[in-house]
């Protein structure tokens, strides 16, 4: 090992807190050499600070280990000029107002594939555990705090999640009685409505 690294490695010490993010570093500056940890934890810190400042909301990646109330949970997005919303449960990016023109299930998919919400893309179908996620049984339909989303049809959302006892069905959600069930995925009359979602995604969905 190098003299180098060796004073490196020996004039470094490092305690990471992640629940606090509480950093100590002890370090050896002998004039000559920048530490290049300390610039890297530097960077971390300013990334960290950042996302925690935003909107007030804080550092919300994809989780689902929190149970916001829908007075707190919801947070209308300023970046997307209103047109989408946070939910603080899941981490999970919502249209804020959805599509109101019912179509089959293939359409469904290509119309939030291709979805560009305030010029922003990269938008997909839910599949049917996060459709119902956005849900509060404790509201009256359609299941979510009108303040926060509008033009929510009572009636089924398609999910991108093909039904078990037969693909030629998927699961869709109902926000007017907040039932779970199954339809053919084109289907003849009244067909479900679509609601688009941003966010990590299992591939198998798709």
């Amino acid at each position: 090992m190098s003299n180098k690294r060796r004073r490196w490695l020996s004039a470094i010490g490092a305690v990471l807190a992640v629940g606090g993010l509480a950093t100590t570093i002890a370090v050896a500056d002998d004039g000559k050499h920048k530490n290049p940890f300390t610039q890297i934890l530097n960077k971390l810190d300013q990334i960290v600070s950042k996302l925690d400042s935003g909107s007030g909301s804080g550092n919300h990646t994809l989780r689902w280990d929190t149970n916001h109330p829908s007075a707190s949970r919801f947070v209308i997005l300023a970046a997307f000029h209103n047109q989408a919303v946070l939910d603080k449960n899941t981490g999970l990016v919502w249209e804020q107002a959805p599509d109101a023109t019912p179509r089959h299930w293939n359409e469904a998919r290509d119309h939030c594939v291709g979805r560009a919400v305030d010029g922003t893309v990269g938008w997909r179908l839910p599949s049917v555990i996060e459709l119902t996620s956005v849900q509060d049984p404790s509201l009256a339909s359609p299941f979510v705090p009108t303040g926060v989303f509008t033009g929510i049809i009572r009636y089924g959302y398609w999910s991108a999640s093909t039904y078990v006892g037969g693909s030629t069905n998927a699961w869709l959600v109902g926000f007017f009685d907040g039932h779970v069930n199954n339809s053919p995925k084109i289907v003849d009359v009244s067909p479900p409505y679509v609601w688009c979602v941003r966010g990590p995604m299992q591939e198998h969905e798709y």
